[in-house]
């Protein structure tokens, strides 16, 4: 299946807003929803309201990456996504995100069905970026300052814009030179990997020039910042915040939103365009 990057960016252009990616956590340790999908079966069901409710991608991860997060070996990580792309694909023809670091879990997930390989490494793991050419999938790159068990413990940077974009841009050279067309490739500045509220806050406010003219992913949906600036906001209390992030971003010209809401995204940002939409 060839990466569908440039029809949904069309489609996505043609509407007015950005591309939706809903988050599909097959993993009992997620920051968020860890454990309620972790049953095939039940991440299916999900999966498929998810596209009724307006994903144009779905974002299928087997292994967590909060800060803290314990890692999980290949095979398990396998075991877990396999069978939920499969029958995923059963159902529908959305275009599939596997949100993995393991070029194996990758390849084993496109050879399944889907079509982007979301990777928080950047296709750093020995082999990643072979891999990502040979198979001609979609690829996301994304910044983390770390690796995700430490990631959080006093992060830092002289110019976190700067050199997130600067990180980007070598990973982006990379991809390219290993044989990933440019055209296969969105970037992330990986809010809340490795980053204080003040970082992410500056990365939210340079959506716009973080990445020259290739297409940006954010993916803040109720993450720690949101409390970080509301204290007492626990993941299930963190909509409006999600949602005031995503209408920024949308504002900035992102290409893509990750999100765990995508009905109340998907509504927020229609209205957003229409209030906008010359008569």
């Amino acid at each position: 299946m060839p990466p569908p990057f440039a029809d949904l960016s069309e489609a996505s252009h043609t509407r007015g807003w950005p591309l939706v990616m809903g988050i599909v956590n097959v993993t009992p340790d997620s920051f968020s929803d860890g454990g309620q999908f972790a049953n095939s079966d039940a991440a299916i069901d999900h999966a498929l309201k998810l596209v009724r409710d307006g994903a144009d991608i779905l974002d299928i991860g087997g292994e967590s990456t909060r800060p803290g997060a314990n890692p999980v070996d290949e095979a398990g990580e396998i075991a877990r996504i396999l069978p939920v792309i499969k029958g995923i694909r059963r159902h529908s023809k959305v275009a599939i995100s596997i949100d993995t670091m393991k070029p194996g879990v990758a390849e084993a997930a496109i050879g399944a069905g889907a079509n982007i390989w979301n990777d928080v490494n950047a296709l750093r793991a020995p082999g990643a970026l072979a891999m990502a050419a040979i198979q001609g999938c979609g690829v996301v790159l994304m910044h983390m300052q770390g690796e995700p068990r430490t990631m959080q413990q006093y992060p830092h940077y002289d110019d976190v814009v700067r050199e997130v974009s600067g990180y980007l841009s070598e990973r982006r050279g990379a991809a390219i030179a290993a044989g990933v067309p440019p055209e296969n490739i969105w970037l992330d500045p990986g809010i809340g990997f490795g980053k204080t509220l003040q970082h992410n806050l500056e990365l939210l406010r340079s959506i716009s020039g973080l990445a020259s003219d290739f297409p940006v992913l954010i993916g803040a949906s109720r993450k720690r910042m949101i409390s970080d600036m509301d204290p007492g906001a626990d993941t299930g209390s963190r909509l409006g915040g999600s949602l005031a992030i995503a209408l920024h971003a949308a504002q900035q010209k992102a290409a893509c939103l990750r999100v765990h809401d995508v009905r109340e995204t998907v509504q927020a940002l229609k209205i957003q365009a229409a209030i906008n939409r010359e008569p």
